[in-house]
Order: C-alpha cells, then sequence, then structure tokens
C-alpha cells in the first residue's frame, strides 16, 4: 500500500482541474530586428503623463527577492475572507469609501492597455475600411444585416471566407514588466508593454499579419492565435515544438495568416504556461451579422489571476502541487483586499467599467483568458441573448449566466433598460468550480447608464441561482444550435475512444491521454518533420495518426471527480455529438445540425459508492479536410504543462505537398543557434 503522504499528494495534484492599440503598419512592413525596443515607437499614454513602470531584467525566479504571497484562508462559514471587515464587497473598496475612483493610474495597473477604461475604451466598427488599419468609430446605431437562420452553405454567414486582398499588420513585442492588475504588484508578461495585450482586428477574408520580436532575457517564446483555422499556413499556428521552433529571445518571427473565421478570440504565448503571466490579448474578427445590435462593446477577458509568477506555478505544478488563483479579472482589473497578502498591494487600485446606451442592444464579446477558471458571467438584473459560441454563430437562446471554460467565448447581446441612470455589477465567478485560494474567486465591474457618475458603488444584487452557479459544463447541447446547418457524417471511417487518466511517470505527477503523458521537442516540431518526410515519432509525442480519412469521431472520457476539462482542437471547429456521465449510448443531439466549436467542456465524472469513479464524457468529430498536424489538449495551462495533450496527424501525405515557407527553418535555425550556448529550462512539456 502507498504511504498516506503520497496518496495525499496525488490527490491534492488531481484536483486541479483543478486609448492605446497595437500600431498597423502597412502590408509592406518587414520583420522588425532583434531589438528590446518597442516596434511601435515610444508610448505616450493620451490619458495621463505618468511615468511607466520599471522593467524587472530578468526572469523573476532567477534571483528576484520579492516575497511569497501569504496564502489567505479560504472562507470560512460567513462567506467572506479574513479582514473582511474592512472592506466593501464585492468590489473589495476600503471601509467609508462611497467611490470607485481608482487609486493608482492605469500606467500602474496594467501599463498600456485601454480594456476597462470607461468611455475612453473605443467601440468596434461594423467592419473595417478596406486597405487601412483598424479605425474606431463611437456610434450609437449601426446598419441593420437581415439574414435568415438555414442560408445555404454558398450565401451570406454560412459561406466560406471571401478573399478581400486586404493584410492587417500589427507589430508586437513580448517582454517582462511590474504590473499590478488587481493592485498587487508582481512581475508580468507584456505584449507591447500592455496586459491584457493590443487587440488584433481585422474583416473576415483580410490577410493578418504579425511581426513579433521576443523581448525576455532567458526564454523562448511563440503566439498562438486561437481558434484561426490556419488551413495552408499550419506553420504558422503557434505552437513551439508542433508547429515551430521557439523564437529565441532577441529573436523575430513574422506570422502570415487568413482571418478565414469570423467573431471573437485571443491570442496568447504557447511557450509553457506565459500566458498565464500575461502575454495574451483579444481578436476580433469582423463578419455578417446574425442577429440585431446598435453598440459593439468589444472584447471582454475573463481571466484568474495569480499573484506569483508563471515559473513558479509551472514548478508547483510538476511538484505535484495545486495553482491557487488568487483574484479574478475582468479585461485585466479588479481590486483586493491587501491585508490578505504580504506582497505590496495598493487597496482600491480600480476596476473595469462599461457604459450602457438607454434602449440600445449591446454585443458583448466575452473571452476566458484564465489559466484554469471556469468563468460564470452575469450582469445584475439584465439576461443576455447568446448569438455565438467561440467562432460559431448560434440559434440565440436567452439566459442569465454564460459559462466559459479555458478558451471559450461567447457573443451575447444585453438589451439596456429605457432608462437614463442607474448602475449595475458585472460578475465573474470561479467559485465552486475552479481552484482558487477563496479569497476574492468573483471578479466585477462596473455598467452605468447615460447619465450616472461612473464612480458610484453599485448596490444591485445578483439572481443568477446557485444551481446555475454549481453545474460546472457547458449548457446543454439542445439549446446551441448552429446558425449554420452543418451535418455531421452518421458513419465516420474512423472512431477513438481517449481516457485521461492521472498519476505518476516515475519522477511528476502528470496527466495522460490513453496511457501516455506529452513533452514536447522544442528542436524537432513534429509537423516540421512530418513534412520534410519524417512519420517516425517518440512515443511521448503522442501522436494519432488517423490518415487520410475523411472524418474521425474521439471518445473523450473523464476519469476523475474532480472538475472539468476544456478541450481545445486546433485547426477545426468541430461537432459537439454528446455529452454525459457514464457510457455515451450513441445518441447525437441534434443529429441534422449539431453544436460546433473548438473548445468544449468534458465534464467531470462521479464518484460511486466504492470508491470508483464513472467517467464524464463528449463526443467530438471533424471532417479532415486541413492537412497538419494539430494539437489536440485541455486549456488549463497547468494541465498541458502536465502533458494533458495528443497531437492529431491529419493526411501525412498531404503534408508532405505542402510548400513550407523559409521563414519555418529559418526560425528553427535561429533558435538551434541559441540552444548551442543555452540550454532552454524545459520543466514542463513545453505547452
Amino acid at each position: 500500500m502507498a504511504p498516506a503522504s503520497l496518496i495525499f499528494t496525488a490527490l491534492i495534484a488531481a484536483l486541479a482541474f483543478t486609448g492605446v492599440q497595437a500600431v498597423p503598419a502597412t502590408a509592406t512592413t518587414a520583420a522588425p530586428a532583434a531589438t528590446t525596443s518597442n516596434p511601435n515607437g515610444p508610448y505616450k499614454n493620451p490619458y495621463d503623463s505618468s511615468p511607466l513602470p520599471v522593467i524587472w531584467p530578468g526572469r523573476p525566479t532567477k534571483g528576484h527577492t520579492t516575497p511569497s504571497p501569504r496564502p489567505g484562508p479560504a472562507f470560512p462559514s460567513g462567506g467572506l475572507p479574513q479582514f473582511a471587515s474592512k472592506y466593501v464587497a464585492p468590489a473589495w473598496v476600503p471601509k467609508g469609501k462611497t467611490s470607485l475612483l481608482a487609486s493608482i493610474i492605469q500606467a500602474l495597473t496594467n501599463g498600456k492597455s485601454i480594456w476597462g477604461i470607461i468611455d475612453k475604451t473605443p467601440h468596434l466598427p461594423y467592419n473595417l475600411p478596406p486597405g487601412k488599419g483598424p479605425q474606431y468609430t463611437k456610434v450609437a446605431t449601426r446598419p441593420t444585416v437581415t439574414v435568415t437562420a438555414g442560408q445555404t452553405p454558398t450565401s451570406g454567414p454560412c459561406g466560406t471566407a471571401p478573399d478581400t486582398h486586404v493584410t492587417r499588420t500589427y507589430n508586437f513585442d513580448l517582454s517582462f514588466q511590474t504590473i499590478a492588475p488587481d493592485g498587487v504588484k508582481k512581475n508580468g508578461l507584456v505584449v507591447n508593454g500592455a496586459f491584457p495585450g493590443p487587440l488584433i482586428e481585422a474583416n473576415w477574408g483580410d490577410w493578418i499579419k504579425v511581426n513579433v520580436v521576443n523581448s525576455l532575457p532567458d526564454e523562448g517564446t511563440s503566439l498562438h492565435w486561437h481558434g484561426l483555422l490556419q488551413s495552408e499556413t499550419p506553420w504558422f499556428d503557434g505552437v513551439p515544438a508542433v508547429s515551430q521552433c521557439p523564437i529565441p529571445p532577441g529573436g523575430t518571427m513574422t506570422y502570415l495568416f487568413k482571418a478565414d473565421v469570423y467573431g471573437t478570440s485571443w491570442y496568447h504565448s504557447h511557450y509553457s504556461a506565459q500566458y498565464a503571466g500575461g502575454a495574451l490579448g483579444p481578436i476580433v474578427i469582423h463578419g455578417p451579422r446574425t442577429a440585431a445590435y446598435d453598440i459593439d462593446l468589444g472584447p471582454i477577458t475573463l481571466a484568474d489571476w495569480y499573484h506569483q509568477d508563471y515559473f513558479t506555478l509551472v514548478n508547483q505544478t510538476m511538484a505535484g502541487g495545486v495553482p491557487q488563483s488568487n483574484n479574478n479579472l475582468i479585461n485585466g482589473k479588479m481590486n483586493y483586499p491587501c491585508q490578505n497578502t504580504t506582497l505590496p498591494c495598493t487597496a482600491n487600485a480600480g476596476i473595469s467599467k462599461f457604459r450602457f446606451k438607454r434602449g440600445k442592444k449591446h454585443l458583448l464579446r466575452l473571452i476566458n483568458t484564465s489559466a484554469e477558471g471556469i468563468q460564470k458571467f452575469s450582469i445584475d438584473g439584465h439576461t443576455m441573448s447568446v448569438i455565438a459560441n467561440d467562432f460559431v454563430p448560434i440559434v440565440p437562446y436567452t439566459t442569465d449566466v454564460i459559462t466559459l471554460g479555458v478558451g471559450q467565448r461567447s457573443d451575447v447581446i444585453v438589451q439596456a433598460k429605457n432608462q437614463l441612470t442607474g448602475s449595475y455589477w458585472m460578475r465573474a465567478n470561479l467559485s465552486p468550480c475552479s481552484f482558487t485560494d477563496g479569497i476574492s474567486p468573483q471578479g466585477v465591474a462596473g455598467v452605468y447608464y447615460d447619465l450616472s457618475n461612473a464612480n458610484t458603488l453599485p448596490t444591485t444584487t445578483s439572481t443568477v441561482s446557485s444551481d446555475e452557479l454549481n453545474s460546472c459544463q457547458n449548457d446543454d447541447l439542445s439549446k446551441t444550435v448552429s446558425w449554420c446547418p452543418t451535418k455531421p457524417d452518421p458513419n465516420p471511417p474512423t472512431t477513438e475512444t481517449v481516457e485521461i487518466t492521472f498519476g505518476s511517470n516515475g519522477t511528476n505527477f502528470v496527466w495522460f491521454m490513453n496511457g501516455e503523458s506529452f513533452r514536447g521537442d522544442y528542436n524537432d516540431p513534429t509537423l516540421l518533420a512530418v513534412g520534410a518526410g519524417n512519420t517516425t515519432f517518440e512515443p511521448e509525442w503522442n501522436v494519432f495518426d488517423f490518415g487520410s480519412n475523411s472524418s474521425v469521431r474521439l471518445i473523450i472520457k473523464n476519469n476523475f471527480a474532480f472538475g472539468a476539462h476544456p478541450m481545445h482542437l486546433h485547426g477545426h471547429n468541430f461537432h459537439v455529438l454528446a455529452q454525459g456521465v457514464g457510457d455515451w449510448d450513441g445518441t447525437v443531439t441534434n443529429p441534422g445540425n449539431t453544436q460546433m466549436r473548438d473548445v468544449q467542456l468534458v465534464p467531470s465524472g462521479t464518484t460511486n459508492a466504492d470508491g470508483s469513479t464513472t467517467p464524464g464524457y463528449i463526443v467530438l468529430q471533424w471532417q479532415q479536410d486541413n492537412p497538419a498536424v494539430w494539437p489536440f489538449h485541455c486549456h488549463i495551462a497547468w494541465h498541458v504543462s502536465a502533458g494533458l495533450y495528443i497531437n492529431v496527424l491529419e493526411r501525412p501525405d498531404d503534408i508532405k505537398k505542402l510548400k513550407f515557407p523559409a521563414i519555418a527553418s529559418d526560425n528553427c535555425r535561429n533558435w538551434g543557434t541559441w540552444t548551442g550556448t543555452n540550454i532552454p529550462d524545459q520543466i514542463d512539456s513545453g505547452l
């Protein structure tokens, strides 16, 4: 029998389910030289003249002396953290204050980020002018585009991406920077000095070109464009050890890909768990509208937040620990009750705020950019009409709470009330579906009507039921019907069952998919190897070769009763045929028009009286119409770090026919040169 301490360690580890925008250049802009300077030129904040935060010189785990955060106590029976009597929930404003006026400026909390600044964050246009960079216009109304559900696949929103012959070019610089999104200072990762990073914005059918500079002093990086299909450009998917070598410190790489789907998404580093430290930003692809709205409020990112740096948290994960989030952010902002930490902390640092116009329909683009947390989003006193999940329009349905696993997005329309004044809480809840320290699992933002003072403390309460908050899975599939009917093959040539399990590999506690835990080789990307004719793989690369079969069906079984896994497939929107607990009985939900998306939560299993687990499951299916090596993985950062990942090898013979650009081999050559004198500190799977 294993020692009790080892059993306890394994059990705890199993619980780990737990402004200014980028300046678009012209289409002919060359990749920037290897430099640590901002490629967009000197930064000038148009809203204040305060100095920028101090940039720490290196990775925080290598020599910095910042004290570790003191773990806060779990919620006592009263449901409030320690020192709660000194603060006013839910925004943690110090007692005695009646204003939400931030005590520190945006430059010191989120750097150059514009997100969450009321009346200064721009409303997004219906689309972008051809041939020009993003142009923002604040307007009250927009032209209505009328379309009909069930249009033929050759027209309107159900067609294929047009050829606009337009390229939108962005210059990004990834670096370390001291930030304090909730008032607690930490060494974060930023894009162009901002957390969250700048918006990538394009029209459906445009090409997007991103020149990336790696200004991290001692580790590689990459950027992944979540949900973009990368048809015919799989080498720009941005996954090190799979589609590319990492960009070395001081190096550059230019990504070029088509905006082949439309809607809302995000970009993030796919190198280790860097995005959990802040290396991320939103993407909006303008396209046909399937529902009318007046004002596009733009992206709203929801993110669990950790006061420790990401590298420390990855080390903790690989040692069998369970990272616990310390706060929950809306558009990168939230207050924190400072007496619950020993880290430098400023109370009432500022929350995000939004303006509603009386009687207007507002589009909110919700994105879960968390490292681990399942988000429950709601607005007091308002309901939401869900019109898209991930990059897929759906037949609208109404709800008062949205459930988003990591990487999932929902576009929702909120009808404003017929009033000129009023303030309401916008809420994002992590508890009880996520692993937090119990101090601040609920993030809030303020929603203010036309004439309301935007520093007023809202006094509204949530009407979301406990049953809704306690459900740790996506909405029932019967509610989520695709706008554009697509019928999956009822008899796919390939069906594979993949079991998710957890255990020791002899060194660490890691996750397994069909008995294998993934670990990548940064110097030998799998896609590039297949393109060169090599189809012999290391077992730890966990390659599932589905050959040239027309479609693939995966039955994913979650053998843990401790939480759901948000499973993400690159290169495809998949059909979600079924979800449940136990054994799938073969029944397909909406067989003539299934929900499609690129991330789906596989429910947790249930614990039986004898201690065994009945697994949760999802059934996914996709057409093999995009030859490449595509990652399929849990999007919880700590889980993919610990190997919860497979490579889907799709049509290998066709991969060999693709014309790989020189930049793919050039970047690997640059990475190889750097690793010739530097040993990458790859403590995890690499992803």
